[in-house]
């Protein structure tokens, strides 16, 4: 799918996003959406965590809603759970390659939060 506006903003060329485009601008959006999805992501960043790294990591999240955000995160194919075989039982929750793909965007997105603080 090739975009078809430039960054510097609409130009004579610029056309409005197709139907299709936008449904799948909408799915993309919609995967990363939820109350503490993006937190979640961005905390996962770096690598590999544990359930208890992960609730301290995001204060206020409750246990019920980490449980929940993971699982439809995993649903969605954007971490990958691992459980291993010890005593006590560890699990271990990581970025998959898709939503490792999203760290330019996420950086992005820090720069630009960034730049509206200096220019306001």
């Amino acid at each position: 799918m090739e975009i078809r506006t430039d960054t510097d903003g609409p130009g004579e060329d610029a056309c409005p996003p197709t139907p299709v485009e936008l449904n799948q601008f909408r799915r993309a959006v919609n995967t990363v959406i939820g109350k503490w999805k993006i937190d979640i992501l961005w905390v996962l960043l770096p690598g590999p965590m544990r359930f208890g790294e992960l609730r301290r990591a995001l204060p206020g999240i409750t246990q019920h809603m980490l449980t929940a955000q993971l699982r439809a995160l995993e649903a969605d194919g954007l971490i990958g759970r691992t459980a291993y075989a010890e005593i006590p039982p560890r699990v271990e929750y990581a970025l998959t390659g898709r939503a490792y793909a999203l760290k330019p965007i996420f950086l992005a997105l820090l720069d630009w939060s960034l730049a509206a603080r200096t220019e306001g």
